[in-house]
């Protein structure tokens, strides 16, 4: 199979890769150096990327969305991996999971947040369980025609910034085959109800774009704000981690694309012993192993971008695509920054931040490990005796 852009997908490539460099990247070292965007600059990159149709680019066009298929998506989320996602981030491709918005659901939530106009967060993961979702222990218990929220969510991206929250939480146990097993149940859920509470919390890397605990104390949320059907959020949230897998992916692209671009000029211009650093294979063989590792990637996105259009992508496609990807990032941008030596570790460079950004790609859309486990899982059934 040739992988080969079409005409709307260069189109796109083009047009975000231009935005980002006149609107996105000047930015980058005053968001690095406050470690925050401020309100006015993110006010200002949120209107322009409307303006320019580069926001909610994945939702439908019947409420705005700019309507991309994932294929589509893919070549977009490579040009915002080249930018500081915390300004990225600002140009909103908001969770796919609430296309399953219904009723007055889509006017209070949906719609406005594809408009620009209210932002979403999503909060599964909690302070005893990542990996392992169906271990989360947040309730909702029904109450007449609401439901009681109490739990701690933790790592909930943009929870500062947020109008309302995606939150799973567990609203009964059911009986299966193997055992009894927690209803998962998603709610969408206004920020300022009484009982929540949001703390940011310092990590490596994405300055600018905190991560965040949210506490939930009583929090009343009516039945209607329930999000597809009672007991079936954990299949909702699978379906919305197998895009965020792959388009991280793609994400990594831009960022190993960019990093390996700085390198490559260095070995050009850095003379050591007579000639560039460049001519020497301790660095050539380096830069080679880059460019091959982003192009495997960049099939492995392409492929699995095809596959969720066809609605053919499986668990372990989805986890092959994100490990790659990931651990690729966390190569090149390293090698990047042994190329450039010493001043690969400066502020002077970017190449620090790429590499912090490069980090935590192995860890919030699945860890490497639990990508193996998958992975390993289905080889072992598909050659079982």
């Amino acid at each position: 199979m040739v992988f080969a852009l079409s005409d709307e997908q260069r189109m796109i490539s083009e047009g975000v890769h231009a935005f980002v460099e006149k609107e996105l990247h000047p930015h980058e070292e005053l968001v690095e150096r406050l470690d925050a965007v401020p309100d006015d600059l993110f006010e200002e990159i949120r209107r322009k990327a409307i303006a320019n149709g580069y926001y909610a680019l994945n939702m439908p066009t019947e409420h705005g969305g700019g309507g991309l298929n994932a294929s589509e998506r893919a070549v977009a989320e490579i040009e915002f991996g080249r930018v500081s996602r915390a300004l990225g981030i600002i140009c909103n491709r908001p969770a796919p999971i609430l296309k399953l918005c219904a009723g007055d659901q889509i006017a209070t939530y949906l719609a406005p947040t594809v408009r620009g106009e209210r932002w979403e967060c999503f909060a599964l993961t909690e302070p005893g369980t990542g990996s392992d979702a169906r271990a989360i222990t947040t309730r909702a218990v029904a109450d007449g025609d609401d439901y009681v929220i109490n739990g701690t969510k933790q790592f909930i991206t943009m929870a500062m910034r947020a109008d309302f929250i995606i939150v799973f939480a567990v609203t009964g146990v059911e009986q299966t085959p193997r055992g009894d097993r927690k209803r998962i149940t998603a709610f969408l859920v206004d920020k300022d109800n009484p009982g929540i509470s949001v703390t940011p919390l310092d990590v490596l890397s994405n300055r600018g774009m905190k991560s965040c605990i949210i506490s939930f104390e009583d929090v009343r949320v009516p039945a209607r704000n329930i999000l597809g059907q009672e007991g079936g959020g954990f299949a909702l949230a699978k379906n919305w981690i197998f895009s965020g897998r792959v388009m991280l992916a793609a994400n990594c692209i831009g960022l190993a694309e960019r990093a390996m671009g700085y390198a490559a000029r260095w070995a050009n211009t850095r003379y050591a012993f007579g000639n560039p650093i460049g001519s020497y294979q301790g660095t050539s063989f380096k830069l080679a192993d880059m460019a091959m590792e982003i192009h495997a990637t960049r099939l492995l996105v392409h492929d699995a971008a095809a596959k969720m259009d066809a609605g053919t992508i499986t668990q372990r496609e989805a986890s092959q695509v994100n490990l790659f990807g990931s651990e690729m990032a966390g190569r090149v941008t390293d090698n990047a920054i042994q190329i450039l030596g010493g001043m690969g570790v400066t502020k002077d460079m970017p190449l620090e931040r790429f590499w912090r950004d490069a980090r935590v790609e192995r860890i919030w859309e699945g860890t490497s490990e639990i990508h193996r486990d998958i992975i390993s899982k289905d080889v072992l059934r598909e050659f079982a005796a």
